[in-house]
């Protein structure tokens, strides 16, 4: 199943969502005007390292890494589905949370995955890139926010229908978790998914938007009649 777009209206203008995706896009334009040498010496040296944070979890130099890792993607796919997928749903969490809150809870959900996952691979040398915990934490407010909002998906390329986002997003968060248990144990030491900065960021995402909802209230909610 593969989300289109969620038939929450978007209220406002969404301006932290535009301006992530494009300074994503921006960022990735820039990569690929670098050789592949070039590029993975800059994961090396720019991105943060599963390793070096297991050793120095706090400090400048980690969070600059873990910051710039939020912005730097792997390959084309790699960043299309992580912007379609915030696309999708930042704009009506955005709507909700505003701008400014939106914005330092993306971050924050971005550093709760990267740390997430340098809880279950600390041996790993190798860099951590992609939105993709970051997102996660996205899914995961939104799984709390609109979990009765209809999202439209297509499956097999082949036809279109509207389900709930508790279906979408759950499925989407087991999956993970499914698939980051596989992983204990796997040899990782060439790269691979991070499914538990998945795991992490979705984790978040829930329990942040969960603690706002109990001082603003739920958001409004459509009424869908058959």
């Amino acid at each position: 199943m593969i989300p289109i777009n969620t038939l929450h209206p978007v209220r406002k203008p969404a301006y932290a969502t535009y301006g992530l995706v494009l300074l994503n896009i921006l960022v990735f334009l820039w990569q690929l005007t670098q050789s592949n040498a070039q590029l993975i010496e800059t994961f090396n040296i720019y991105a943060a390292s599963i390793c070096k944070v297991a050793a120095n979890p706090i400090s400048v130099d980690t969070a600059a890494g873990i910051l710039r890792s939020m912005f730097f993607h792997a390959g084309w796919l790699h960043l299309i589905g992580n912007m379609s997928f915030l696309w999708i749903f930042g704009r009506n969490a955005e709507n909700y949370f505003g701008s400014r809150r939106f914005l330092l809870f993306y971050l924050i959900w971005g550093f709760v995955a990267a740390y997430t996952e340098t809880l279950f691979g600390s041996s790993l040398c190798i860099p951590m890139v992609g939105a993709s915990g970051a997102v996660a934490g996205v899914l995961g407010s939104y799984f709390i926010l609109y979990p009765g909002t209809r999202v439209r998906v297509n499956a097999l390329l082949l036809w279109n229908f509207d389900i709930p986002a508790l279906v979408v997003l759950g499925y989407w968060f087991i999956l993970q978790l499914f698939n980051g248990v596989l992983s204990l144990g796997a040899d990782s030491s060439y790269g691979g998914v991070a499914f538990f900065a998945h795991i992490g960021g979705f984790v978040a995402g829930l329990l942040f938007a969960f603690v706002v909802t109990m001082f603003k209230g739920p958001p409004e909610r459509l009424t869908y009649v058959n």
